[in-house]
């Protein structure tokens, strides 16, 4: 027999398919199959393992949500037909991997709020390709350097010393006591530093602590593929998350957003704040952000955030919420997000894919359609 192919009485099953997916093809065909392990003794194993190990209520849910699907109108049969069955082992396996990525996105995670995940819309497991970080990947030949100087002051919010951080750049203070932000969008936020006097609790470290709120990873209805949803109520002017993944350059960003653009994806961030010389490549490395959709009626606003490196080149890209976020509700952030008139290329997503809307551009990119569902909707991400 060749080593690629099995033979089952007289048909033959590519060897691209699993070892697992195998065994669970002569089981569904009730076969025994030596080769592959499978006898009469253990041929009903897969459902012992797979179907009891469902909690009670979870199957039942499950299996009646499959039947609609099918549009069975009759009660629930008393026996599964193979189909059926194999629908709810791979619905099975299914929760067990997301189940495991839960636990390890969790186990990565430096910040407060827990991440769940959740898919009741189709069988897609975790993504193959995605590590899970906490900051900035720093990609080739790019240098973050640490700031040297912070503040002296007792109190950063009443009493600041030569304007704390945000005075030491001219800029002003951005929060109020409940650490929401109070500039208005397009202006930069100075948080004190690693170098300051101050302690965690100081009013004017917010980003730097992380996300605070328990979000959820769930798969979209709509062909949007995962969002993001908050499981807490979200005040106005909050802050939510990072955009967070490897920083490169705007060279590097045009090579790959090539290859991005012919897959519809859309994961590079333009660090365009002074200069548009960085880009923020989330697509395999990242944080929940990468999950997060676009809105034309998005409910996050980016500002640019500095900290521990003052180089304006290199901001850290923070969503602050624009209005009270209700629990279960979706996170979005506009792709295309333009925060002031002024200032038009401030802070928002490379809206050419690694190449930035510079005037009589030659170069021509496919445009993405939107899938948002608002009254707002322009139809189109870019």
């Amino acid at each position: 027999m060749p080593s690629n192919v099995f033979c089952v009485l007289g048909c033959s099953v590519c060897c691209k398919s699993s070892w697992n997916q195998l065994q669970d093809l002569c089981r569904l065909a009730k076969l025994s199959c030596p080769a592959l392990g499978i006898s009469k003794r253990n041929l009903y194993d897969f459902e012992v393992e797979y179907l009891c190990d469902y909690k009670k209520i979870r199957f039942h849910k499950d299996l009646e949500r499959e039947l609609v699907r099918r549009r069975h109108r009759s009660k629930p049969p008393r026996h599964l037909d193979p189909s059926l069955a194999s629908y709810l082992v791979q619905k099975a396996k299914q929760r067990r991997a997301l189940q495991l990525w839960e636990q390890e996105l969790n186990a990565k995670r430096n910040h407060l709020g827990r991440i769940t995940v959740e898919n009741e819309v189709d069988l897609d497991g975790p993504p193959r390709a995605f590590v899970y970080i906490n900051e900035y990947r720093v990609g080739e030949g790019i240098t973050l350097n640490q700031v040297a100087v912070g503040c002296e002051c007792k109190d950063c919010l009443w009493a600041p010393a030569g304007g704390c951080c945000p005075g030491a750049s001219l800029h002003k203070f951005a929060y109020n006591d409940q650490g929401q932000v109070r500039l208005r969008a397009g202006l930069p936020i100075y948080e004190c530093n690693s170098r300051c006097r101050c302690g965690y609790d100081c009013p004017n470290r917010v980003v730097q602590k992380g996300i605070r709120y328990n979000l959820c990873i769930f798969r979209t209805d709509d062909g949007r593929g995962w969002g993001v949803r908050t499981l807490e109520k979200i005040r106005k002017n909050s802050f939510v998350m990072e955009y967070v993944g490897e920083i490169i350059t705007s060279e590097e960003a045009e090579r790959r957003g090539q290859i991005y653009d012919r897959q519809g994806a859309t994961y590079l961030f333009d660090l365009d704040y002074v200069e548009d010389v960085y880009t923020v490549d989330a697509a395999y490395y990242g944080n929940i952000s990468h999950f997060v959709n676009h809105s034309c009626d998005p409910n996050l606003q980016v500002y640019n955030v500095f900290i521990d490196n003052l180089d304006e080149r290199l901001p850290r890209i923070a969503f602050f919420a624009t209005r009270t976020i209700w629990a279960g509700e979706e996170l979005t952030f506009d792709y295309n997000m333009q925060v002031d008139p002024v200032d038009m290329e401030s802070t928002r997503m490379d809206s050419n894919f690694g190449l930035a809307v510079l005037p009589g551009s030659p170069k021509k990119r496919v445009r993405i359609e939107c899938k948002c569902g608002t009254e707002s909707c322009r139809k189109y991400l870019f």
